[in-house]
């Protein structure tokens, strides 16, 4: 086994050897056109790495040509199958720049788009280029609406906004969990007005209530009568918009528990006033 696997690596870098010396002599030759139809046969073969070295070379030999179209396509190309999107992006933007009515126009705006969101990060750093996708997209669908790719920006958005509504739930629930109640209360509302459509609307709801709970309970006695009160103004919004939730009960018990307090509170006010 161990004879099998220094015979296959032996195998393979002798194969990376012989494709640099063959690089390295197609740029030795003088004949643009020669390198040109290497290229192509390197991009066809999927050896993008070869390819791009050589129309890198020829940029400027057939910039302002009739090929220049062709080989900037697919220098483009190159750079985004060798999964650099940042470099690849820059390039698809160029080209609209330079051939803004080609046939393959709505292609590459399309691209420039998609390699923004191949750049999103994980869902843990910013989402600067997440959001940057979202918009690119929306703006593909609007300049192009009878697109065939209409249908895949559109669930790319979607990809993209549940990504954020993660992060942002994820936020929340730190702030929940740091026992940060009034940071995490906010933060769930954020989400329930930034994701109106979301499919957890109503957990979300149920933790603003849990937590300006958690918040007025943790309180100092003389703010937590109005903070007990929110609690019990959050959970008549509940009900309002989510009147048939299966979490009725559990935010119910929030706002009894809260009443109930509220109760103790005034009786202890009303008994202080009275002198007793």
């Amino acid at each position: 086994m161990r004879l099998i696997k220094i015979f296959s690596l032996l195998i393979a870098v002798s194969f990376v050897i012989v494709s640099c010396n063959n690089l390295a002599k197609i740029q030795k030759s003088k004949d643009p056109e020669y390198k040109l139809q290497k290229a192509n046969e390197f991009f066809e073969k999927k050896k993008y790495k070869n390819a791009q070295a050589l129309y890198e070379e020829l940029f400027t030999t057939y910039k302002g040509s009739q090929k220049f179209e062709e080989l900037y396509y697919k220098y483009a190309y190159t750079f985004y199958y060798l999964g650099m999107y940042h470099e690849a992006e820059g390039l698809f933007k160029g080209y609209l720049e330079v051939f803004p009515t080609s046939s393959k126009a709505e292609e590459i705006d399309y691209m420039r788009a998609y390699s923004f969101y191949k750049q999103s990060p994980p869902v843990e750093l910013e989402q600067v280029n997440t959001k940057k996708a979202m918009l690119m997209m929306q703006t593909f669908i609007n300049t192009h609406p009878g697109s065939e790719r209409n249908k895949d920006a559109a669930k790319i958005i979607d990809e993209a906004r549940a990504k954020l509504e993660l992060k942002d739930y994820k936020t929340a629930k730190l702030y929940y969990n740091l026992s940060q109640y009034r940071a995490a209360a906010l933060a769930f509302a954020d989400l329930l007005d930034s994701y109106p459509e979301s499919m957890k609307g109503e957990e979300y709801k149920l933790m603003v209530v849990k937590s300006y709970y958690q918040f007025a309970r943790l309180s100092i006695e003389s703010k937590k009568l109005e903070r007990y009160e929110k609690v019990v103004e959050e959970y008549q919004d509940f009900l309002d918009r989510f009147p048939e939730s299966s979490l009725r009960k559990e935010v119910e018990s929030y706002s009894k528990l809260s009443l109930n307090h509220i109760k103790e509170l005034k009786n202890e006010q009303a008994t202080s006033s009275a002198g007793f």
